[in-house]
């Protein structure tokens, strides 16, 4: 079976209703210098930093999701790690996404470095909504992603297939799956729909490429993150109301304490 006809792909654009049109019809957008020069040199000094600390100490924790085990590396659960990636998972441009895809409220369901080097694999093809009830009626999720340094065939930039969103459901053997490339440099947010069919792409000139992915949620899936377990607590006594709401201490509805929506 054929995924949904596209003519083009996705424009790297800084005019956000271009952007939000390439994300209507491909299933994904890339914005333009949508980090600022000093943020994301402060993010890359604090992702590379995060991978260098977990490689010295044994701490690395690979995500076997394909055949990327051990080639690719993660650093999850960013926003403890430094509050830059606190800054980054309510920034303007993402939150601007998550209420135009998901609405509000909305989980920050994860977010986490995906680190490509040399000879490292792709990951199998997914939507990252795959687990939820399918079919699908609309995005139940939108991932955010920031590139901190640019993304490159030669390096493993993400690979999409424009159009799939439409078929609101996973892939199947029998699907057509042409990849385009989402290459952007650095500094740039890829958006992407969360019914989209992607992976990353295979490094082959053994350059770095690390890009930081943030996945927003309607507020009624349990988060990939267990926050309340691994969140730094500095963050339940700073973070802003928005904060709080993405990790999930402000329940609009379900999760109250006594009926209260404050934890």
């Amino acid at each position: 079976m054929a995924t949904a006809t596209v003519e083009a792909g996705v424009c790297p654009t800084r005019d956000l209703p271009r952007a939000e049109e390439d994300l209507r019809s491909f299933g994904a957008c890339v914005v333009l210098d949508a980090i600022a020069p000093a943020m994301l040199k402060e993010i890359r000094q604090a992702v590379y930093h995060a991978a260098d600390s977990d490689r010295r100490r044994g701490w690395r924790r690979d995500y076997a999701y394909g055949s990327d085990d051990h080639l690719n590396q993660r650093v999850w659960n960013l926003p403890s790690r430094d509050p830059v990636f606190c800054d980054l998972a309510e920034h303007e441009v993402a939150m601007h996404f998550v209420r135009q895809v998901v609405g509000w409220p909305a989980l920050l369901s994860s977010m986490s470095a995906n680190i490509t080097s040399g000879g490292g694999a792709s990951m199998i093809l997914h939507a990252d909504q795959g687990y939820m009830p399918q079919p699908w009626n609309r995005p139940h999720g939108v991932n955010i992603g920031v590139c901190v340094d640019d993304f490159t065939v030669e390096n493993g930039a993400t690979c999409y297939v424009a159009g799939s969103h439409r078929l609101n459901r996973t892939h199947t053997a029998e699907d057509a799956t042409p990849l385009t490339p989402l290459t952007a440099p650095a500094g740039s947010m890829i958006v992407m729909d969360g019914r989209l069919w992607h992976t990353n792409g295979v490094n082959t000139n053994g350059v770095s490429r690390a890009g930081i992915f943030s996945l927003y949620t309607l507020p009624i899936y349990l988060p990939q993150e267990n926050w309340f377990l691994s969140l730094n607590p500095a963050i339940r006594q700073f973070g802003s109301e928005t904060l709080q709401t993405l990790f999930g201490f402000r329940p609009q509805v379900m999760g109250r304490i006594n009926g209260l929506d404050r934890i």
